[in-house]
């Protein structure tokens, strides 16, 4: 696959520093800790992670600074709401914050155009999960693919995420038999009421108080918008546990604000 250099104004991408693995966790810790200079590295040293990302944008005409400045955005927010409980690799969890940041700015200031590259990709994974999901009656994980058609793992999710279609703020996203939570439930109204701000408050409070991977699980399915199959292979359990700790975790939030 052609890979393409990504140009950001004012600064020399080659000379980008990448950290290790045991980098980021020494980093996170630290950070974790109070360590101010800490995040600022941990910033620095995905530069090209973000970049990596950015070039499946390359046929866009739009400003790759800007589309960079964005990126970063969304990096900072990876790095911000990441934690070593997860047992995830920090670039995993980045990839699709980062990715759902620069769609988000693509969607409300352009219309999206998937280039052709990522949509032979997208079909090619699509195609193979069903032939395993058929053959051997699992899901695969992006991993597992990546090795199949000898394709970067970050290719295939960006790939996914691009061809993604939109969804209506009227998508029930969930309904445990009783009253349904639609997407627009989810999504801030700037004219809201200092009593709706309150309310906001009070679920801010009530997810801070869930367990880590409760958090986590409420993070990857209505955040980020992953499935619980999807949650299940990073985490390493089944999709049933996943629902089931996603079901909980839903019921604790409505106790809390209560």
């Amino acid at each position: 696959m052609a890979k393409h250099k990504v140009e950001i104004t004012g600064i020399n991408t080659a000379n980008l520093k990448t950290l290790t693995t045991d980098e980021q966790i020494e980093l996170f810790k630290k950070m974790q800790s109070g360590d101010k200079t800490a995040k600022d590295e941990l910033t620095n040293g995905n530069l090209k992670l973000v970049l990596s990302i950015l070039k499946k944008f390359t046929n866009r005409t739009d400003n790759m600074d800007d589309l960079f400045q964005v990126g970063v955005i969304g990096l900072i927010k990876a790095i911000d709401n990441f934690d070593l409980k997860y047992n995830v690799k920090f670039s995993t969890y980045a990839v699709p914050m980062i990715i759902g940041e620069v769609r988000r700015y693509l969607r409300d200031n352009n219309t999206i155009r998937v280039s052709r590259s990522l949509k032979d990709i997208a079909y090619k994974t699509l195609k193979e999960k069903e032939r395993i999901m058929m053959e051997e009656g699992r899901e695969a994980s992006v991993s597992e693919i990546s090795k199949i058609l000898n394709i970067d793992e970050i290719d295939i999710v960006c790939a996914l995420e691009a061809t993604k279609s939109t969804v209506s703020m009227y998508d029930p996203i969930y309904n445990d038999g009783g009253e349904t939570i639609y997407l627009l439930d989810q999504i801030a109204n700037p004219k809201e009421s200092s009593t709706n701000w309150n309310n906001k408050i009070l679920l801010e409070n009530a997810i801070n108080k869930l367990k880590t991977k409760e958090k986590f699980i409420l993070l990857q399915r209505f955040i980020i918008g992953k499935t619980q199959m999807e949650i299940s292979d990073e985490l390493g359990i089944s999709q049933a546990q996943v629902s089931r700790i996603e079901k909980n975790a839903l019921n604790n939030v409505k106790k809390l604000i209560k």
